[in-house]
């Protein structure tokens, strides 16, 4: 499958599924922020959103499979980038995140 010429973007989820939760978060907010940049901007944000969702899904499907309480949460933050990239364009979506990767930060 392509998208405007590029190979379409899928993450390599065994890798994925090395990551912490906060280091997941973390590459999720930034592909969010870059997305939510790009379109602020006027520019094609198509492939950063790919991205982003693929990291979203990737994270759930990990979350389901251990039947983790964060389910729930991600799905909320998911929904949550996605109003605010096509509803309201508010950014304390993006602060949210940073949350996660300070925290990702720290435990390092």
């Amino acid at each position: 499958m392509e998208t405007t010429g590029k190979p379409f973007y899928t993450i390599d989820r065994e890798r994925w599924k090395q990551l912490s939760i906060f280091d997941q978060m973390g590459n999720i907010g930034s592909e969010a922020s870059r997305t939510l940049k790009l379109k602020r901007n006027g520019e094609d944000f198509q492939a950063a959103l790919i991205r982003a969702l693929d990291l979203f899904d990737a994270t759930v499907e990990l979350l389901v499979r251990n039947k983790s309480h964060r389910t729930k949460e991600v799905l909320r933050a998911r929904d949550q980038f996605l109003q605010a990239l096509f509803i309201s364009d508010d950014p304390t979506i993006e602060t949210y995140f940073m949350q996660f990767a300070i925290a990702a930060r720290l435990n390092r």
